[in-house]
């Protein structure tokens, strides 16, 4: 029998062994999602790193969305905005986990089996708004030209409703998955097969 494939070229601890702040925010993926994404994980290795990546990863994803932002905690951005974000970016940068995991993530948000597959090839010719055209134009501007960004693009932006938050929260998005991406490729890890079904067909009727 073929063993199962590793989902990181590093040591991944075992559950049991990890502090109880960790264990219990993993266990509380695998109660909603059915499973542990190898990300938490494989990031497990370092165990104060994984705390600051969760972190700022639960900072710029789990905000509300709000037309009042920048008041609070909330952006305009809706949570499968902020995915498109992240799949189109990942794309460009060569990231098979991110690029996955997230599609499937966009797949649930938005209810549409095909726009996270458009968005991964070609979000030019996805089946998206303008805004959100204008925005990963944004969003790829950062990923892979940071440094040419102008007062020409958030005037784009702001032209699409964006605001000035809205731009941080596009970039910052865009510059967090950026180092995810590249930690995911350094680390070799592995897509849960789970997450390649996800959101491509109805669920189920509840029994």
């Amino acid at each position: 029998m073929t063993a199962p494939a590793a989902i990181s070229r590093y040591p991944v601890p075992e559950l049991s062994g990890l502090p109880e702040d960790m264990r219990a925010r993993i266990l509380e993926v695998q109660e909603k999602a059915g499973f542990v994404p190898n990300v938490f994980l494989a990031l497990a290795h370092r165990p104060a790193e994984w705390r600051a990546f969760m972190a700022y990863h639960d900072a710029l994803l789990l905000k509300d969305s709000s037309p009042t932002y920048p008041t609070g905690s909330g952006s305009s951005l809706t949570k499968g905005e902020r995915e498109m974000i992240i799949v189109a970016t990942s794309a460009a940068n060569q990231c098979l986990y991110c690029v996955v995991a997230h599609g499937a993530i966009l797949r649930v948000y938005e209810k549409k089996p095909l726009v996270a597959d458009q968005i991964a090839v070609n979000y030019r010719k996805a089946d998206i708004s303008p805004r959100q055209r204008a925005m990963l134009d944004f969003a790829m501007k950062v990923c892979t030209a940071s440094h040419t960004v102008d007062e020409a693009d958030f005037a784009t932006l702001a032209a699409h409703g964006f605001s000035e938050e809205d731009a941080w929260d596009i970039g910052a998005i865009t510059a967090f998955f950026g180092l995810s991406n590249r930690m995911a490729n350094l680390t070799g890890m592995r897509p849960n097969d789970e997450f390649f079904a996800m959101g491509r067909l109805p669920r189920p009727p509840k029994a």
